[in-house]
């Protein structure tokens, strides 16, 4: 089965830190741009981390830059997404895509960040 799963997520106190993983299963993720996505309760979705799948380069909207970390591990096929600092506003549903010859979603991971 083709598909992408995140892990990592949880309940965490302001200022501390978590980090997501995005696998990918039945298929490799080498050539794959990989974003991240979040929706918070009532928002819509937004995209604020992607990697490339050549390159490696790295994009961060401007809310999370200087927190949060994107990077890969293609001989784990796994994509990780470092979150530092978090704040209450970071709560959400975390999703990430995959897009190349196909387009992959995940089913989400909760955060949550409360004291």
């Amino acid at each position: 089965q083709l598909r992408l799963v995140e892990s990592g997520g949880g309940l965490v106190q302001p200022g501390g830190s978590l980090r997501l993983s995005c696998a990918a299963s039945g298929f490799s993720l080498d050539h794959y741009a990989i974003g991240w996505f979040r929706q918070a309760p009532g928002k819509e979705r937004e995209g604020i981390s992607c990697i490339s799948g050549s390159s490696g380069s790295t994009n961060f909207v401007d809310s999370v830059k200087g927190r949060f970390n994107i990077s890969r591990d293609n001989a784990k096929n796994t994509v990780y997404l470092q979150m530092n600092s978090l704040k209450p506003e970071d709560t959400a549903v975390y999703y990430c895509r995959a897009q190349w010859r196909r387009d992959y979603w995940g089913q989400g991971t909760q955060v949550t960040v409360s004291s």
